[in-house]
């Protein structure tokens, strides 16, 4: 298969995995039940997951995955944002929808991603400058009287990698590079009600490899290898490290954050804590959206 039949095939997955995280995403449901559910779907259907499934609710706009035995459940009139992705032989398709728990006082909000991510799929195309994606998102989103967030963006994505140039912005930062036949991009409107800005918070426990290099500890150097091996240059949760190499694996994931083999992403919450909203597809310029 060349890379188009990877990126439509791992964009059929990935849409299937969403479709299963919305069915499983229920009042009184755990977050991880959600994100493995996500995750184990990908398997099934013969892809693996591009990076540990997102579920980030409320106020963090995103990469708040569940940890290890993760007891938090779903509450009534939460805002979810299931974000995922799959790859096959390296090529990821990232999606992400919004929904929230059993009420829907906040369809208003989520209309307005949704909107922008339709009206920014329609412009996908070769020949078009990235600002009129972003003027169009940011029209959209503001047309209903909210925010986009705007330093989260759409991205590229490569063989083995989620973000990768060109950024796709929530706003028209006058870039006037044209997407190209044949290219992908995610593109993903984040809409709130407050200042349109995440800020860093605590760490996500999502970590990516960063710097190939030696440790002097013998389990960390297995650990490395585990990594190259399994998830080369995309990220990966705790959880599922913690699932082959026991509770250790925290211990050796921070000697390798320490030496800056690893890095460790934090989650985003808006920055004046209103809540945040997100939908996301992967689009092959000239072919169409393929989540």
């Amino acid at each position: 298969m060349d890379f188009k039949d990877n990126i439509i095939k791992a964009g059929e997955i990935a849409r299937k995995a969403r479709e299963e995280g919305i069915k499983v995403a229920k009042e009184g449901v755990k977050y991880i039940e959600v994100a493995e559910a996500v995750e184990n779907k990908i398997i099934e259907l013969g892809a693996k997951p591009a990076f540990p499934c997102g579920v980030s609710v409320n106020n963090i706009a995103a990469h708040d995955t569940p940890v290890y035995n993760d007891e938090r459940i779903l509450k009534k009139g939460d805002l979810l944002k299931i974000d995922l992705g799959a790859h096959v032989d390296g090529y990821v398709a990232d999606t992400a929808k919004t929904v929230e728990i059993t009420t829907n006082k906040n369809q208003k909000l989520i209309d307005a991603s949704e909107n922008a991510l339709k009206a920014a799929v329609k412009l996908a195309k070769d020949g078009t400058e990235i600002w009129q994606i972003g003027q169009v998102i940011h029209e959209e989103i503001t047309k209903l009287g909210f925010s986009p967030i705007r330093n989260l963006s759409g991205h590229g994505t490569g063989q083995y990698l989620v973000h990768t140039p060109p950024t796709i912005p929530n706003y028209n930062n006058q870039n006037k590079t044209q997407l190209k036949k044949d290219q992908i991009i995610a593109i993903e409107p984040f809409a709130t009600p407050g200042e349109g800005l995440v800020i860093e918070g605590k760490g996500s426990t999502i970590y990516a490899i960063i710097n190939v290099k030696n440790t002097r500890n013998f389990e960390a150097r297995k650990l490395i290898k585990f990594i190259n091996e399994n998830y080369k240059t995309l990220p990966f949760a705790e959880r599922w490290i913690i699932k082959e190499f026991g509770l250790k694996a925290r211990i050796l994931l921070k000697i390798l954050e320490n030496e800056n083999i690893v890095k460790q992403y934090g989650i985003l919450p808006e920055k004046s804590k209103a809540l945040a909203v997100q939908t996301e597809h992967t689009i092959l310029i000239e072919h169409g959206v393929v989540t």
